[in-house]
């Protein structure tokens, strides 16, 4: 199919007004087809990617580890790929919307998995079970500073066990993988790929551009309407994944032209890339002012969610809120434009601390809250 570009690339565009059928493969560039599979929840649909190869086929990204999902590539391979191997597997990230198929096709094809180091073994911690820090006390102790009940973490395993069906636990993971770095080109037909490697929704989130193609295959790094969760866990409570995620969205802006055609893992491929690149950094921009101004009387994490949303949240949607709250707060403690401080009870409290705040702020004029934090 040809693909119409616009003239200019000042806002976004989308060429293509609907996704393809379940199990069909609709070409978006030269060698480049589009695969829609069909996922739980709200979403509905996750964006999956076959390039064409000389003797075959890659992949990029799987979608859940259920049956489902299994079903649909058994379609695609008896129909769709004209009996041709699959000659490699390439996921963005570690999340199981992404990897969840990623042992069975590579198993299936005997083909190696490709995927940055830090997704890759953050992925086999997962799914080891050793990144489970939801039980036990460092869980425990995450929650409760951030002004959850002590049995908030028996909602979150009730809330888990209930989804496990649906393919969002971490899949068993391939045993070994060859290994993605920022700027490492990957040959495919006769396209080069090349690897642009963000951070904050992920550890190191791989995305692969074609300048011949002017193509960006870029997972959940950019999406056009959803702005993908940036969350502290309790693996890491102390982590910054907001300053990566900003850095990397500046980097994104140097190194992608303007006229890029992005295939994103959710809603549909776009035109428009810097101003979605700008308007995603404005928005945490604004949230980030929104929580200063909140802070002016010191502040728990839990109270500053609706700050940041506006509808009541279930079990998962509140721990996924509480994580996005976090990392906002841990971005601005950074900057010097929040304090934290433990009290007595182990709950942290944060307070504004910048002299300029008074200057900034315009508590009347932000963005509304999103109505829910996003799955993805």
């Amino acid at each position: 199919m040809s693909i119409t570009r616009p003239t200019s690339f000042d806002e976004i565009t989308y060429p293509i007004n609907e996704r393809p059928a379940k199990g069909e493969l609709q070409e978006v560039a030269p060698g480049v087809y589009w695969l829609a599979m069909p996922m739980s929840g709200s979403l509905a649909f996750i964006n999956l990617y076959l390039l064409e190869d000389h003797d075959g086929w890659w992949i990029v990204d799987t979608g859940l580890s259920n049956a489902q999902t299994t079903q649909v590539w058994e379609d695609v391979f008896t129909n769709a790929i004209g009996g041709r191997p699959v000659l490699g597997v390439i996921c963005t990230h570690m999340h199981p919307d992404h990897i969840g198929q990623a042992k069975h096709i590579t198993d299936r094809f005997r083909c190696p998995l490709y995927m940055t180091q830090g997704e890759y073994f953050q992925a086999r911690a997962f799914a080891n079970g050793g990144g489970n820090s939801q039980s036990g006390w460092i869980g425990e102790k995450f929650y409760v500073q951030a002004g959850m009940p002590k049995d908030y973490l028996e909602q979150l395993a009730k809330m888990w066990a209930s989804r496990s069906s649906e393919g969002m636990s971490m899949p068993t993971m391939v045993q070994g993988y060859e290994r993605l770095q920022d700027g490492q080109i990957l040959r495919i037909g006769e396209t080069d790929w090349q690897i642009v490697v963000g951070s904050g929704h992920s550890p190191e989130h791989a995305c692969l551009y074609s300048s011949a193609l002017k193509v960006l295959i870029s997972g959940d790094q950019i999406l056009p309407i959803i702005t993908s969760n940036v969350s502290v866990h309790p693996t890491e409570p102390n982590a910054n994944p907001l300053k990566n995620w900003m850095e990397s969205h500046d980097h994104f802006l140097e190194v992608i032209p303007e006229d890029t055609f992005v295939l994103p893992a959710h809603n549909l491929p776009f035109f428009g890339v810097k101003p979605r690149l700008r308007d995603l950094i404005n928005h945490h921009e604004d949230r980030m002012l929104a929580i200063e101004e909140a802070c002016v009387e010191p502040q728990i994490a839990k109270d500053l969610l609706p700050v940041l949303f506006a509808r009541k949240l279930d079990s998962r949607q509140m721990m996924m809120a509480l994580g996005e709250a976090i990392a906002h707060v841990h971005l601005l403690m950074h900057r010097n434009r929040l304090q934290r401080v433990a009290s007595d009870d182990g709950v942290f409290r944060y307070r504004s601390v910048d002299p300029t705040l008074s200057r900034r702020a315009h508590p009347f004029d932000h963005e509304a809250p999103d109505d829910q934090p996003a799955y993805v």
